[in-house]
């Protein structure tokens, strides 16, 4: 089964202005959702956002800055993945 994974208008924003290294890990990331669901436990720092229903994250790289990627999935059986924020660790809306 595939999953759908929709980016939103901010996070592909972002991720025009990442390092060539971190978009790299960013579209793997996006392949490996896409193939093997949202929970992601093979990636650096990977978690569920806690408080946050069906949030999560990981580190896309590791050193400074540290760059992350933060997704939700959707509920209720829907293969649907929807990328909200990919950017500097500091500035994660969390």
């Amino acid at each position: 089964m595939t999953w759908t994974i929709l980016v939103t208008g901010k996070a592909k924003k972002q991720a025009e202005r990442l390092p060539a290294r971190v978009q790299t890990a960013l579209n793997v990331l996006m392949l490996e959702i896409r193939s093997s669901g949202p929970v992601r436990g093979n990636w650096h720092h990977y978690g569920k956002l806690q408080g946050m229903s069906g949030f999560h994250h990981c580190h896309l790289n590791k050193g400074k800055p540290r760059y992350v990627a933060i997704w939700k999935e959707s509920g209720k059986g829907i293969q649907l993945v929807e990328v909200r924020y990919v950017g500097t660790h500091e500035k994660v809306p969390y």
